[in-house]
């Protein structure tokens, strides 16, 4: 395995500015450690064979602009990541590749459309298994990945290499905290109260709402991964500031007035 490979991944991604990257090997798709599991066809080697190695990178949501969803502010920043993860997973794979090693840029959404997500909800690969097998993090009661650092604030591409690279261990313990703030956050009731995976996203009321906030210019809704208290991009705030998502309570009134005005622009 190519130790010295994985430093200078990582040494990479620090000067892009990409504070989450994680290693994969491919073998970890064949072997399911819950049900239901990723089914062939979406593994790794089944999209390119050579795959010896995925590795995962990160990029978080910036917490205070994902206050103000559903907004003209949180969709433009959204949309940055989306672009900013594609195009450092691009310069990755295009490295590795002049070095000598094959690799393919998987883009951060495999659809082109809401409409084509609600037909069919699902894309062709998933970075959030992609970035549990790579170690850095566990499913939470939303179907997202929750992370250490930033929670399930948190947007993900992948990297399919023939580079052997030692891989991340995966975490064991998990990080949701089962404490529903989701659940009760969701304006459509898609989310339900059991563990992943068990308690799977109602996918055709999360896409419906999508498709509407798209049509405003407000997508994605984002509410279910504000209220988490799970992520260290918590930390500068007081512990009760949570709260403040209760928008019928005066004590976080100025944080209100804030959002408010944020929503009523830029916007249908």
């Amino acid at each position: 395995m190519n130790t010295g490979l994985k430093e200078e991944i990582r040494r990479k991604c620090g000067e892009l500015d990409i504070p989450l990257v994680g290693f994969a090997p491919a073998g970890r798709w064949d072997t399911p450690l819950f049900d239901p599991w990723i089914p062939a066809a979406f593994r790794p080697r089944s999209i390119f064979k050579e795959t010896t190695t995925v590795i995962v990178i990160g990029l978080p949501v910036s917490l205070p602009v994902l206050d103000t969803a559903p907004s003209i502010w949180y969709h433009e920043h959204y949309r940055t990541i989306n672009a900013l993860l594609d195009q450092n997973a691009y310069r990755i794979a295009t490295a590795l590749t002049g070095r000598g090693y094959p690799s393919l840029p998987v883009p951060r959404d495999g659809y082109g459309s809401i409409g084509v997500l609600k037909e069919r909800p699902v894309a062709f690969f998933s970075h959030r298994h992609a970035a549990f097998l790579a170690g850095l993090g566990t499913f939470g009661i939303n179907n997202t990945l929750l992370t250490p650092e930033f929670g399930p604030r948190v947007r993900f591409a992948s990297i399919l290499t023939t580079a052997d690279i030692p891989p991340d261990p995966v975490i064991v313990e998990d990080l949701c905290i089962r404490c529903m703030r989701c659940v009760e956050a969701c304006p459509v009731s898609a989310l339900g109260e059991e563990m992943y995976p068990q308690g799977l996203t109602d996918k055709t009321a999360c896409a419906t709402r999508a498709e509407d906030l798209n049509r405003r210019f407000l997508s994605p809704c984002g509410l279910c991964i504000r209220t988490c208290p799970v992520g260290h991009d918590r930390d500068p705030y007081p512990p009760g500031d949570i709260d403040r998502y209760n928008e019928s309570d005066d004590a976080f009134s100025s944080y209100h007035r804030a959002w408010n005005h944020v929503r009523a622009y830029g916007s249908r």
